[in-house]
């Protein structure tokens, strides 16, 4: 073989050849290589075949309890929802095909905006195509250049994604933290645009956010305020309309985020608000506007659904029982939980790490529970826990149920 063959035969790097853009990724891809490699079911990638009900589903090949789905107040199958959707599929079509702004807004998006005006008793209501995109949009949108963001530094991803696009100064404050907030706040010119953006709920520990506080002093120092409540909506408050509602600041605040993924049991998100101006967000809104508008069977199911939940204090009370009841229940058993008492339908399960967090989880779904497995960077100060989300369809028998099986897996593991 010639000198010049062999050096062919050579992975060649030609000049001014860049890194592979992959390369960013390759610690995550080691870590769930590792965890494939001893034999663990692959915990993000479950693949539901069959969903029985809002408690219930075949998951790859096994009857399993959804005790991760965020489904917390079982609207998936209600009767009037499901016959909703049926029927807007067979008058409007599959989809629009167009943004809002076009051709994409249907009856059934204006009836949706209403009964969101309507559970809310609010002004204005814009839907989005996800929840996601409603933070993007309206935080991206009134928040720009020049402008201040103060958020609580354990804020959705959505919400940190909203704040970039839109280039204002981001200023972060520890997670729940009433003075270090304020701190914050004292530091940021006096006629500077300011925007205090907190959640109701936050979706890893369930913990509740001290609105109270937290939205008397942004209104002291002239901050505009946006709350998403994305995990809260249809469950907390009396009418359920989320931690505002049961804080008693929802006509403090200047914007409320929320999903239709959740309580209301389809997909879609919304901001309402009584800002006279926010109608002209529906020309401005970049993720809005140029966005494909929502099936019209989403839509119809959403409307429904929004509307049961207006009088569905039964519901919401079940949904609270169930939440001590499990929160109690893994307590004595000797797990380490994420809050002293419940706050919310969400019941986080620290795990020691993640090798444990995910042998732990496939004991759960290998005994007939899913729970969803988070780590870190979603997480909170790095840690590995276990999410569990209760729905106002679980039985007392269902959560008794979930409760045996995780001191059953806690045993094998060793977490317990």
């Amino acid at each position: 073989m010639s000198e010049g063959i062999a050096q062919a035969d050579q992975p060649q790097t030609l000049e001014g050849e860049g890194r592979d853009l992959f390369s960013k990724f390759d610690d995550i891809i080691a870590m769930r290589e590792g965890l494939l490699s001893k034999g663990v079911e692959d915990p993000f990638n479950l693949v539901m075949e069959q969903v029985l009900s809002p408690t219930r589903a075949i998951c790859n090949g096994r009857e399993t309890i959804l005790l991760g789905t965020y489904n917390y107040m079982g609207m998936t199958f209600d009767p009037d929802v499901v016959e909703a959707g049926k029927q807007a599929l067979a008058d409007f079509g599959s989809g629009t095909t167009g943004s809002r702004v076009l051709n994409g807004t249907y009856q059934g998006h204006k009836d949706v905006e209403e009964a969101l005006r309507d559970f809310y008793d609010m002004d204005h209501a814009m839907v989005f195509s996800t929840g996601y995109q409603s933070n993007l949009g309206i935080i991206s949108t009134i928040a720009g250049k020049g402008d201040y963001i103060l958020l609580d530094i354990d804020s959705h991803a959505s919400i940190w994604d909203g704040c970039a696009l839109g280039d204002a100064e981001i200023v972060p404050f520890k997670h729940n933290d009433i003075e270090a907030m304020e701190k914050r706040l004292k530091r940021i010119p006096e006629d500077a645009g300011k925007l205090v953006i907190l959640e109701g709920v936050y979706s890893m520990l369930g913990d509740v956010a001290p609105l109270k506080e937290m939205v008397a002093i942004a209104k002291q120092y002239g901050a505009m305020i946006l709350v998403d409540e994305a995990h809260s909506m249809g469950f907390i408050g009396e009418n359920g309309r989320g931690v505002v509602e049961q804080a008693g600041v929802i006509d403090d605040v200047d914007f409320i985020i929320g999903t239709f993924s959740k309580s209301v049991g389809t997909v879609g998100g919304f901001c309402v608000s009584n800002h006279p101006k926010f109608e002209i967000m529906r020309l401005v809104c970049r993720p809005y506007v140029f966005t494909a508008s929502l099936p019209p069977s989403v839509v119809a199911t959403a409307c429904v659904s929004i509307r049961k939940l207006m009088d569905a204090a039964d519901k919401r009370a079940h949904l609270w029982d169930n939440s001590k009841t499990l929160h109690k229940g893994l307590r004595d058993l000797g797990f380490t939980l994420g809050t002293d008492e419940p706050q919310s339908a969400i019941i986080a399960v620290i795990m020691p790490d993640l090798e444990q967090g995910a042998a732990m989880w496939e004991a759960l779904i290998k005994g007939g529970l899913y729970v969803n497995l988070a780590r870190p960077p979603a997480t909170p100060a790095n840690m590995t826990l276990l999410r569990c989300s209760l729905c106002a369809e679980h039985s007392e028998d269902e959560v008794q149920q979930i409760l045996t099986i995780f001191e059953q897996a806690g045993k094998q593991v060793g977490i317990i």
